[in-house]
């Protein structure tokens, strides 16, 4: 299936039905306060094109856009009352609360619910109406999705026959499979065999499958972190097929009961709103942190300089968002060529820092520079410590779901770096790991402004390393 489709559509559909919602409400506005009944003009046409741009932003932040065929109508509808309650909301307090119609209580209340029940109303009826065509096409076979299974032994073979008989329900075309090296195949008519997992990244790259479905025997579980880590650098839908005895004690939902049993490996962690408004933020910090520190800055910088030789900035590559590199920019806070002799992490009585560098590291003034980072959109604010490959090659051994943490961007403070502060060694960087997952597992807007608020208690405490 086109990618951009049916995607599209439903962009266009929502737009047109809060056109005609909002111009409807205008109507039933002037009915509520007893106006006289006057045409739509011209200013009235361009608020409820305005309005309707609205609508489409809020439900892509709300991630309506994502996977929206996949989804049942039911799910749809209750999807579609919340972010029309909440639209509704910031519409009432943004145009309708300063409304000089309005004389009564009564009347702020009838205005609110009517524009709620009638946008409401007019987007889900349209696009209830285009899902359920969309589902009429992946019944008749005319729109699929591209599927590669990795695994062609007994739980294989059961799945492929149970999505020919639900093709019409979800719309798998499955193109080929995989082979675990140690199992007995049991795939072979009609389905091209793509090698083994050895070749797992250059299929994928090569196929552009939507989705890929793990299928594997209870004796190669043990393979199953490493394929779904290789799995996750790439855009696809991941499902699995679960054990009986999972099911049974609850430890996975299957996400389809009428259609073959998958369960879903949940990959985008962090909700499209919660992305929007951590980059507002980062961007109105730090334009206000490089305006009013700017003299503070230049300072640093002098004294940097005065202090001890070489150049002001130290510019280190790290790897960021999505396995990126990027270079760091901090006030250099040891002596020139500290690391002639290769890689190595920094201790509390390191030699190499100097006495100024001592104070810039207890004080973080070493990483104010690194604001630059976060307007250049390499670094956020608040996220996990971004690390370099030489490090990370080390850590991926003891730890090899490291890359999990690459999903968002790096931070010029973490949650890992506010409970362990700097790691002096490898052993630290995986223990720092732990805290940096969980901040992946329930990162929040609010557990951002805690650390931050945790992160400036530290500096004034004269705390880092």
């Amino acid at each position: 299936m086109n990618r951009l489709f049916p995607g599209a559509l439903f962009v266009l559909i929502d737009y047109l039905a809060a056109f005609m919602a909002y111009a409807i409400f205008f109507v039933v506005r002037q009915k509520i306060l007893d106006e006289p009944q006057s045409a739509i003009h011209t200013k009235q046409v361009v608020s409820s094109l305005l309005v309707a741009l609205f609508w489409v932003v809020l439900y892509w932040m709300w991630g309506l856009y994502q996977g929206v065929e996949r989804r049942s109508r039911f799910r749809e509808l209750l999807n579609l009352v919340t972010a029309s309650f909440v639209g509704t909301v910031i519409i009432f307090f943004v145009l309708l609360l300063d409304d000089v119609g309005v004389k009564t209580y009564t009347q702020y209340y009838q205005t609110g619910a009517s524009l709620f029940l009638i946008h409401l109303g007019m987007s889900s009826f349209f696009r209830i109406a285009l899902l359920t065509w969309v589902k009429s096409r992946i019944a008749a076979g005319e729109l699929s999705f591209k599927t590669l299974i990795i695994g062609c032994g007994e739980k294989a073979d059961l799945l492929v026959k149970q999505l020919d008989m639900d093709h019409g329900y979800l719309g798998l075309d499955i193109v080929g499979y995989l082979k675990i090296n140690s199992e007995e195949c049991k795939l072979g008519a009609g389905l091209k065999n793509f090698g083994d997992l050895n070749d797992l990244e250059r299929i994928i790259e090569q196929l552009e499958p939507e989705d890929v479905i793990i299928a594997l025997d209870a004796k190669d579980h043990h393979m199953l972190e490493e394929i779904i880590n290789t799995l996750d650098n790439f855009q696809v839908n991941i499902s699995l097929t679960p054990d009986l005895y999972e099911i049974l004690i609850g430890s996975v939902r299957v996400n389809h009961i009428f259609g073959a049993p998958l369960v879903e490996v949940k990959k985008k962690l962090v909700p499209v709103w919660i992305m929007v408004t951590k980059r507002a933020m980062d961007i109105s910090f730090s334009l206000i942190i490089m305006g009013v520190g700017l003299p503070f800055f230049l300072i640093f910088a002098l004294i940097t300089k005065a202090t001890s030789q070489g150049p002001i900035f130290f510019l280190q590559e790290r790897v960021g968002y999505r396995g990126k590199p990027f270079n760091i920019i901090k006030f250099r806070s040891m002596v020139p060529d500290a690391e002639k002799d290769g890689p190595s992490l920094s201790s509390m009585d390191d030699p190499r820092i100097t006495p100024w560098g001592k104070f810039m590291r207890r004080t973080r003034i070493d990483e104010m520079p690194q604001f630059l980072n976060v307007l250049r959109g390499e670094m956020s604010i608040v996220g996990p410590r971004p690390e370099r490959k030489f490090f990370i090659d080390q850590i991926m051994q003891k730890a090899p779901y490291y890359r999990h943490i690459q999903k968002i961007k790096p931070g010029i403070t973490s949650l890992g770096q506010v409970k362990l502060g700097y790691a002096e060694n490898i052993e630290e960087m995986v223990e720092r790991l732990k805290y940096d997952m969980l901040y992946l597992e329930n990162i929040s807007i609010g557990l951002d402004l805690r650390i931050l608020f945790f992160t400036v208690f530290i500096i004034l405490q004269g705390r880092g390393k």
